[in-house]
């Protein structure tokens, strides 16, 4: 495994690394921020984080993951998105050593808003570089996989030539840290306040329209205002958003301090035993992300708590919980249908007849699942590389 120096990211959790097998050589090599490192009283020249902050990782990864290739001698090589750079570090070894690569986008590098046109990233440049990238990288890799249908079928449309090569293995939930979580929450003897419904949301919450709560606030003071929401009857946690002073401004301008609270991030061990114990789970998906899935769906469907969707109804997320027969479903910008879904999904939760997904459909999205669906994309790359190897002779590349 060939990653940065943590000094690369502004802050690190070290919580999740025992989940990494010990057998597994693991290579931090040097890196900087560009907005942290690189730059003074937060200002920065904007050419040194193209593709993204972290482009001087380059410099380091290059010399290490050639030193491991030589040491190791691998049959496939992987790199993963959301930072392009890893893209360009796995482009570069793939054409050095002539190893199979598969390139795991994940979600759309650029995107354009088929209603708006706006495109993201909105800043030119960044958008061409990582467009470029884009292209070069379905270029040159054997496989490029991607999270949701939607972002599968926008690659196939858009860079049509490379289609054959393109695959679909979605995100999913570690069934072995959920255990070890459900055995804490059994020991954990502390009583919740029985009269006080959670809704909880778990992670980053973006402001903009991607993810954007202004709606959802709105339609709390909505449903306090019409005496549908007694007092003391509701809390609804915000945990680790990752822009708390922005949701403080939002929170005291809507004046639902007393309903709305911001939470700082806990060990994952514990997130995950807060989704278990939790009413309700909150995710929020706009339109303009109807391509993609929040990974942190796929823990919310094997807590098995009811969930209220803030999704546009065409999107992959909303198409994801129909699927699993879970949740409530309102869009994210609409204040009425908000509460009025929302005081219906309290009324359900409190009555116990909120839906909640079935084990046999939870158990489709665990990541043990899908590591065999990445393995056997391994195994294929390999075969057609040694079938190559064989018809042509081994100085000859695979396309």
């Amino acid at each position: 495994m060939l990653t940065v120096h943590p000094r690369a990211y502004p802050a690190a959790k070290s919580d999740q690394l025992g989940q990494i097998p010990s057998a597994v050589p693991v290579r931090r090599t040097f890196a900087l921020d560009t907005t942290r490192h690189l730059g003074f009283r937060g200002r920065y020249l904007g050419w040194m984080a193209l593709p993204d902050p972290w482009i001087t990782w380059l410099m380091g990864a290059i010399p290490a993951g050639l030193q491991m290739i030589r040491k190791h001698r691998p049959q496939v090589l992987w790199s993963t998105y959301p930072v392009a750079t890893a893209h360009l570090v796995g482009m570069a070894l793939c054409r050095l050593t002539g190893i199979p690569w598969v390139a795991d986008f994940r979600d759309p590098m650029t995107e354009i808003d088929p209603v708006t046109q706006q495109r993201f990233p909105e800043d030119r440049r960044l958008w061409s570089v990582r467009r470029w990238i884009e292209r070069q990288t379905l270029r040159h890799c054997s496989r490029a996989v991607f999270v949701t249908p939607g972002s599968l079928r926008i690659h196939q449309a858009r860079y049509p030539e490379f289609a054959d090569r393109m695959a679909l293995i979605a995100n999913g939930y570690d069934e072995v840290s959920f255990e070890a979580a459900e055995s804490a929450v059994r020991m954990d003897c502390g009583g919740a306040n029985m009269n006080r419904l959670l809704l909880l949301h778990s992670g980053v919450l973006y402001p903009g329209p991607d993810r954007d709560p202004t709606a959802f606030f709105a339609a709390l003071v909505k449903l306090r205002q019409c005496g549908k929401l007694i007092n003391g009857a509701l809390q609804v946690r915000l945990r680790a958003s990752g822009y708390e002073d922005h949701y403080k401004r939002l929170i005291q301008d809507f004046g639902v301090g007393d309903i709305v609270s911001l939470a700082p991030p806990i060990p994952y061990q514990e997130a995950l035993a807060e989704m278990l114990t939790a009413d309700g789970l909150l995710v929020f998906q706009g339109r303009t992300s109807n391509p993609a899935v929040p990974a942190k769906l796929y823990e919310y469907l094997r807590a098995r708590r009811p969930i209220f969707g803030l999704v546009d109804s065409q999107g992959e997320t909303a198409g994801v919980l129909r699927q699993a027969g879970a949740g409530t479903l309102v869009p994210l910008d609409d204040v009425a249908m908000i509460a009025a879904g929302l005081e219906s999904f309290l009324s359900q939760v409190r009555s116990g007849t909120a839906a909640v997904p079935g084990m046999e459909e939870v158990e489709r999205h665990s990541r043990k699942h899908k590591a065999g669906e990445l393995a056997n994309l391994f195994e294929e790359v390999v075969r057609i590389r040694m079938s190559t190897r064989t018809s042509t002779g081994p100085d000859q590349r695979e396309r």
